[in-house]
């Protein structure tokens, strides 16, 4: 039996624990936020659930809420990583983060374990820089502690990063060498109402206000945001969608892991699309993403914080999602697809998958939830899943989504498909 500590109860938090309230595994799941109100609310919802408030910036709080637990799940912003990794050091918990972190690279730049592993990535933009210095910690400092206990710190968990890196790592199995893969994301749920993000706000507009990231001829590298248009036509959309450069966590992981998990990976990149990358390109390119101090009209502004102060929540309560719903949705569809170019027995090969997943509407018929509260959260719970059923056994240490085995990526795929969320996979030769 698990006691596991639910870490920010927002749309992938709440959709983790309801998952989890029905595992038999799972004997008690503490839901942890400083919102009291969404605590509350998703606490009353569950049968194994104990509500506590938590002020993540404060690792006593972290500790003492985590007392106990065998796995903690951290879905909180990217800001907090630190304090959620010491409380799980010190109690000596499994570790799961939905995303990465941007957080670490001062404790790198800091750290004895950087003379180990002076290298880095010739980049344009230091967030980029410090994004890949943050990941060298979680591996190289944070990696030997986990292992010193025994437990395992696994990040990049939720759909994408997540999911994605999943099915990723799948296609590597139809090829002899990988030379690039896209991953390719459309958002195509629209509202009547004005909603431009189904996730955190804050999340999606600081990837967008950054130069993307991609990895080109072995190396990785910036590309202009928004940039780099590449139009495709897929089952899922009716006509050709473009899709622009973003800067996102697979090609990042993917650079760590090119040789050791991607068969020589060349080239990689992430192309995103939808109602989000529309409402955000016009801002980013009249510099309202900006979070650079500027005068406007005899006071100081941050352009990016006055934008996001005017750009409501995601919904993740029940109501909102209904009254969404009977409002009617301008659009509701999306598509997910990997694609994976190299070579088989001498053969230029093509491996192309798709994800299939309930959208906006079979999403809240099944789950009282948005698409992307169910795809994200339920792509989490699965990663949870493989912690309840001992298929990470023997692990230890620090590992992204994309470096689980091919054993626990068919046992991740085979839970998904009980929850609506399947594979279609075409491997072409060229």
């Amino acid at each position: 039996m698990m006691k596991v500590l639910v870490l920010g109860v927002g749309a992938q938090g709440s959709a983790a624990a309801r998952r989890l309230d029905e595992e038999p595994e799972v004997n008690e799941i503490v839901c942890a936020d400083y919102d009291a109100k969404a605590v509350e609310s998703l606490v009353a919802q569950l049968k194994k659930g104990r509500g506590v408030q938590v002020d993540a910036h404060n690792l006593e709080s972290i500790i003492k809420a985590a007392e106990g637990v065998d796995l903690i799940i951290n879905g909180l912003p990217l800001e907090c990583t630190e304090n959620v990794l010491e409380a799980a050091l010190a109690v000596k918990a499994h570790y799961q983060d939905y995303a990465g972190t941007i957080s670490l690279y001062e404790k790198w730049l800091n750290s004895e374990e950087r003379k180990e592993h002076p290298e880095e990535p010739d980049v344009e933009n230091l967030g980029t820089l410090n994004w890949y210095r943050s990941l060298c910690a979680m591996y190289y400092i944070y990696g030997p502690k986990f292992e010193k206990i025994n437990r395992l710190c696994l990040f990049g968990t939720g759909s994408a990063p997540g999911l994605i890196c999943a099915a990723t790592k799948k296609s590597m199995r139809y090829l002899d060498s990988c030379e690039t893969i896209y991953n390719f994301v459309w958002e195509g749920v629209t509202a009547k109402r004005f909603q431009p993000f189904w996730w955190s706000p804050v999340t999606a507009l600081t990837d967008m206000s950054e130069m993307a990231i991609a990895v080109e001829d072995g190396k990785l590298i910036n590309t202009p945001a928004f940039g780099n248009d590449l139009a495709r036509k897929f089952v899922e959309n009716d006509e050709p969608i473009v899709f622009r450069e973003h800067s996102h966590d697979e090609p990042l992981q993917y650079f760590f892991n090119k040789d050791t998990h991607f068969k020589g990976l060349k080239n990689a990149y992430f192309k995103y699309a939808g109602a989000g990358m529309d409402f955000a390109k016009p801002m980013y390119e009249a510099g309202l993403l900006s979070h650079e101090p500027e005068m406007f009209e005899g006071r100081e502004i941050i352009p990016f914080k006055f934008i996001l102060d005017h750009i409501p929540p995601a919904p993740k309560y029940r109501e909102e999602i209904q009254e969404i719903i009977d409002e009617g949705l301008a659009l509701d569809s999306g598509c997910m697809v990997i694609e994976a170019y190299g070579k088989k027995d001498g053969k230029d090969i093509l491996v192309e998958t798709h994800v299939n997943a309930p959208g906006f509407v079979e999403s809240f018929e099944r789950a009282g939830m948005t698409a992307e509260m169910y795809l994200t959260g339920q792509g989490g719970y699965l990663f949870s899943k493989l912690f309840l059923d001992g298929s990470f056994g023997g692990m230890s240490g620090v590992i992204s989504s994309d470096m689980i085995t091919q054993q626990q990526v068919d046992k991740y795929f085979e839970y998904a498909a009980e929850l609506g969320i399947t594979l279609d996979t075409e491997v072409k030769e060229l």
